[in-house]
């Protein structure tokens, strides 16, 4: 089952972070972004945060299971989306500690023709 985009719509509204979260559709699901960082999933409407140390630290009694099959366990926040603070502090916390996405590399298909 694919993740609706009203899913989405309502995780964006409970995180309240307005233009600073983002999301992607790839395969059906989302992964969601805190300043271009990826900080959840969002899969078969079901919130799966990126394990890391502000999950382990804010939300230690998360499930956990696997966001996709094959996937390794991830902390499922769905019951967080009815407290706005805690979910926005554990989107920003879990950003904190995300690597800066390394630059894109210029596509080389759009430079053949000239």
């Amino acid at each position: 089952m694919a993740t609706d985009s009203d899913y989405i719509d309502y995780v964006s509204e409970q995180v309240a972070l307005g233009d600073r979260l983002t999301h992607k559709k790839m395969f059906g699901e989302y992964a969601l972004y805190v300043d271009g960082k990826v900080v959840a999933f969002a899969c078969d409407n079901s919130l799966f945060v990126k394990p890391s140390a502000a999950a382990a630290t804010l939300a230690p009694g998360l499930p956990q299971r696997p966001p996709y099959p094959g996937a390794k366990d991830y902390p499922v926040a769905d019951e967080w989306l009815d407290d706005s603070d805690a979910i926005r502090r554990l989107f920003l916390e879990t950003a904190a500690l995300m690597p800066v996405p390394k630059p894109r590399k210029p596509s080389a298909s759009g430079k053949r023709g000239k």
